[in-house]
């Protein structure tokens, strides 16, 4: 496998990693925290950067694709990315670091705070890479729990009723996200975005 066919996988994933090594680090380490989780952010920028410099703006289907059995032939690991979502994967990578220098300051729960973002940002790049519903559900509503740990421990004043209305609100038109996945999954037989 070459890498432009593993480029999306390691964008997606390599924040989690960087995720699970700052779990490992001293909670007191804080410089050493931040640091790390920048330059996580930064290598996932320019990854990102690479890949839009290889992307063919001439083929209109997806590229760097990856498609994996995972559940039957139904559900699988399906990555790629056509000209809107490649800006959107580009997008998310510029954002993150510029996140993370701004919340530099930051110094509740340093280590817990850096985490959720890294798992943050694999969840945002998971859902503009994923090519299966299923997937695509998934990753969409992971991003509900870090951004209810972000307002509710690390927001202003009113950050509990706010992160609760976030939620409850969220997941609310989640289910109807759902139910339309079901519908597609019933009346395609796949939940594989490019057959539907």
């Amino acid at each position: 496998m070459n890498f432009d066919n593993t480029i999306l996988t390691v964008l997606t994933w390599l924040p989690l990693v960087g995720a699970a090594v700052i779990l490992f680090m001293p909670r007191t380490a804080l410089e050493a925290i931040r640091w790390t989780t920048f330059a996580v952010t930064a290598l996932v920028l320019v990854l990102s950067l690479f890949m839009w410099q290889a992307f063919d703006p001439s083929n209109a289907g997806f590229q760097f694709v990856v498609n994996y059995a995972w559940i039957g032939d139904t559900i699988g690991y399906r990555v790629g990315v056509d000209g809107i979502s490649v800006l959107f994967v580009v997008l998310t990578a510029l954002l993150m670091p510029f996140a993370i220098l701004a919340s530099w300051t930051v110094e509740k729960r340093v280590k817990e705070y850096m985490i959720v973002f890294l798992i943050l940002e694999t969840l945002m790049v998971g859902v503009f890479t994923t090519l299966d519903l299923a997937m695509f559900y998934v990753f969409f509503e992971g991003t509900l729990l870090p951004m209810f740990l972000i307002i509710g421990i690390w927001g202003g004043a009113a950050r509990i009723q706010a992160s609760y209305k976030f939620f409850f609100y969220t997941f609310t038109g989640s289910v109807l996200m759902l139910l339309a996945i079901m519908a597609m999954y019933w009346n395609g037989g796949t939940t594989d975005i490019t057959k539907l």
